[in-house]
């Protein structure tokens, strides 16, 4: 009988490149896996341990787990953090635990798993795909390009748990991309704590891809993905970039999107969290907050195509009225396209705890109310632009009334949908990770209707 191992995975896109990077490892040594504990010999958890909803839903999977199977094996962010006495928070709260470990520790996991369920037998690579095992649908796939991060914001605690910025080799990140794109991948979403710092804690060192040197940097790794996704017809998308000055040399890079309808995505998910200096300030953001609105304006003059998606922080620490109405002012200038907005969390272990005037709950959640109203309200009239035009749509799943997919500016789980309505005729059909050509009829929030 096949040794067979359930999976749990949590937490954000790096997190589950993680799980990915272990169900990888699991199968290549001839272990069955699965997403259900049912006939599982153990189950390993990926936990995110980020603010305290995530910490709770963590905790919970660990427990029923726990009850469901009793053999469990912990990893990811949760893993990283610990009690005021230095203890181990889960083995605290679920001392039955196997194992546990931080994030990025595909190692230490398997090791885990060897001590408790050994191998079924040596590892033979070529009863992997080459792409690895993935846990996103066939045709997108997630590109870790680094791990943790070289900032101490101060509402943070990701470098505690993931340690500061590696970037790895741009050979092996183009060589993976390329893996992905041959194994039929139609979109790879790139991800990292700082995309934009890639390359920083190396120096920005020379590598070799193609047999042609190319520089560990932002740049030259966007405009490497750029030409790899036109070659194999396919998109690239940018999230978690800081709105530092060099973004400006990726954007011509993104114009080109409108002449191929291939390639580097209009699309840039920058985390700004605040518009207000003072309270970057406090926040202790890197890049220069109080320019971004001067950097969207420079940038959508290059790329009249851009979506901007970001997220935002309302009732930080000593977050005045005016400050927030300058959040506010700022959306409405900035025209972002996408926002989200968290009520401050008071994450244990974030230096901001300390800070003077703290904004009282009700307030913070008051305050994130009225953020969501406004960046709706935006979003609503900058999807109005589409209507009547003719746009690539990549579909991500079929029904009986037609199919969902997205649109350059529509990342998978975080943005709009675009819904395909039948097509008028029976001849023209369309398929799960195909690109389609579809003409906006209308919007529904920050959704589009598109006619085949």
């Amino acid at each position: 009988m096949v040794a067979k191992v359930g999976f749990v995975s949590l937490g954000c896109p790096k997190a589950l490149v993680d799980s990915e990077l272990i169900l990888t490892q699991l199968s290549a040594e001839g272990y069955e896996t699965a997403k259900e504990y049912a006939g599982a010999d153990l189950v390993i958890v990926n936990t995110c341990g980020f603010i305290d909803s995530a910490v709770e839903e963590s905790l919970a999977a660990i427990g029923e787990a726990l009850a469901e199977n009793g053999k469990v094996i912990v990893t990811g962010c949760l893993g990283a953090k610990k009690n005021a006495d230095g203890s181990d928070l889960i083995k605290s709260v679920h001392p039955k635990v196997l194992a546990v470990t931080g994030p990025h520790a595909t190692a230490e996991v398997l090791q885990a798993v060897h001590a408790h369920l050994p191998k079924p037998h040596d590892p033979f690579l070529d009863l992997v795909p080459p792409a690895g095992i993935k846990l996103t649908p066939k045709h997108y796939a997630y590109l870790k390009i680094s791990e943790g991060c070289n900032h101490r914001c101060s509402f943070c605690i990701i470098p505690s748990m993931r340690g500061d910025l590696v970037s790895r080799p741009i050979g092996d990140v183009l060589k993976e991309a390329k893996q992905l794109f041959e194994s039929g991948v139609k979109e790879l979403l790139v991800v990292s704590q700082d995309t934009s710092a890639y390359g920083v804690d190396i120096q920005y060192r020379t590598g070799f891809w193609d047999g042609k040197p190319v520089k560990t940097r932002l740049y030259d790794l966007a405009l490497a993905l750029h030409q790899l996704a036109k070659e194999y017809e396919a998109w690239v998308r940018l999230h978690y970039v800081y709105p530092y000055p060099h973004v400006d040399q990726i954007l011509p890079i993104m114009a080109e999107f409108k002449e191929h309808g291939y390639g580097l995505l209009p699309y840039l998910d920058i985390p700004m969290q605040h518009a207000h200096p003072d309270v970057l300030k406090r926040m202790k953001r890197p890049a220069s907050g109080e320019k971004n609105l001067e950097r969207i304006e420079q940038w959508r003059t290059v790329c009249p195509d851009l979506v901007i998606r970001s997220t935002f922080i309302a009732g930080f620490p000593g977050e005045t009225e005016e400050e927030f109405q300058y959040l506010l002012d700022f959306m409405h200038e900035a025209n972002i396209d996408r926002a989200g907005c968290f009520a401050y969390s008071p994450v244990e272990g974030a230096s901001a705890n300390q800070l003077e005037n703290p904004v009282p709950q009700t307030l913070r959640e008051e305050r994130q109310a009225r953020f969501m109203e406004v960046a709706e309200t935006i979003s609503t009239k900058r999807i109005q632009r589409f209507v009547d035009q003719r746009i690539r749509v990549l579909v991500d799943r079929l029904d009986n009334q037609g199919g969902i997919g997205r649109s350059a500016g529509d990342a998978p789980e975080i943005d709009g949908l675009v819904r395909i309505l039948l097509p008028s005729k029976p001849s023209k059909r369309y398929r799960v990770g195909e690109f389609i050509k579809a003409t906006v009829i209308q919007t529904q929030g920050h959704d589009l209707i598109v006619q085949v």
